[in-house]
């Protein structure tokens, strides 16, 4: 967003150097203590066998994972380390891309698939598997885009790419493509290119890790595992972001509401109720908060509460109390 997008309560904010840190210059200790990894998972552990690896091997006391991938499947899988685990929930949330190869019982022409797969663009009733560890519940997800990649008529296996809402179960649906069809339909492989913003170059593998860990731990070179851990801020891109001033910052690592004096800018046409991310002068996470009023009613106070957070991020201590 551009400035002209913003509302500006402060043209010149001033944030003191020994407070806090801009997100990259953070020491790799930090980014261990709040940061993700991106990685791609093999075929046969679980994402939980995966999580419990990694955080061994980082000496972590803490690390989660974003979106459950099956066993057999593979591909992009977000390593939230330390307090980033706050944050699972907007991982989880983010739309997902795969790729997804079928086997038909009975063969099937390359045109019946492309035509199912144009129609399934669309709201569907998804219900998680029997493989699934979930509760059963029948729930709508959206499929933004179905196509058909590849298809090998002698083998009846068929490549189709798949964009659809977090929380889509593709065994499921390529269940549902069979009977639509009326012929069995098998998901063989399943492979996970994206989730939100990331994509699965932007990966690394579990020997790549594993190495990175190797050189920082033996040779105390953290080169490598710092290019591999990147900062909260960035898996919390999609939300209207609000910056405070130093003051504001420590208020709210203490639990308190951000109040209309300690504001720098806010998004221009942000609805109340909406969540946001606030953050300091630096740019660093303080909070994921709820708006209490609508953003344009900002500039006509001067006082009052802006918004109270529903899950706070920086550690209290890390701004000197002003109060």
């Amino acid at each position: 967003m551009q400035d002209s997008d913003y509302w500006i309560f402060d043209e010149e904010p001033r944030t003191g150097k020994s407070s806090g840190c801009y997100p990259s210059e953070r020491s790799l200790e930090q980014l261990l203590d709040c940061g993700f990894i991106l990685v791609n998972k093999p075929p046969g552990p679980t994402s939980h066998q995966l999580a419990a690896w990694s955080r061994n091997l980082l000496g972590l006391g803490k690390i989660g994972h974003g979106g459950t991938l099956d066993p057999f499947a593979t591909g992009l899988l977000t390593l939230l380390c330390g307090r980033a685990t706050k944050v699972t929930g907007e991982i989880l949330n983010k739309p997902k891309r795969y790729i997804a190869v079928l086997r038909f019982k009975e063969g099937k022409s390359v045109e019946e698939i492309s035509e199912l797969l144009d129609k399934l663009s669309t709201d569907v009733y998804n219900v998680p598997p029997k493989e699934s560890a979930v509760k059963v519940q029948v729930r709508s997800r959206k499929i933004e885009q179905a196509s058909l990649l590849d298809s090998s008529p002698d083998t009846k296996l068929h490549v189709v790419s798949i964009n659809c809402d977090a929380g889509t179960y593709i065994r499921t649906l390529s269940k549902d493509i069979g009977l639509i069809l009326d012929s069995k339909c098998d998901l063989l492989e399943l492979h996970r290119r994206g989730s939100g913003r990331f994509d699965e170059s932007m990966a690394c593998s579990m020997q790549q890790l594993a190495d990175a860990v190797f050189l920082w731990q033996e040779h105390g070179d953290e080169r490598g595992l710092r290019k591999l851990i990147s900062p909260i801020e960035g898996l919390l891109y999609d939300l209207p972001n609000l910056v405070i001033k130093d003051g504001a910052v420590a208020a709210m690592s203490h639990g308190a509401p951000l109040t209309r004096p300690g504001l720098v800018k806010a998004p221009r046409g942000i609805k109340r109720g909406t969540r946001v991310l606030v953050s300091s002068i630096k740019g660093e996470a303080v909070a994921i908060a709820e708006l209490s009023l609508d953003s344009d009613q900002l500039e006509s106070i001067s006082v009052g509460e802006v918004a109270t957070a529903t899950r706070v991020l920086m550690p209290s201590g890390t701004y000197p109390q002003t109060w």
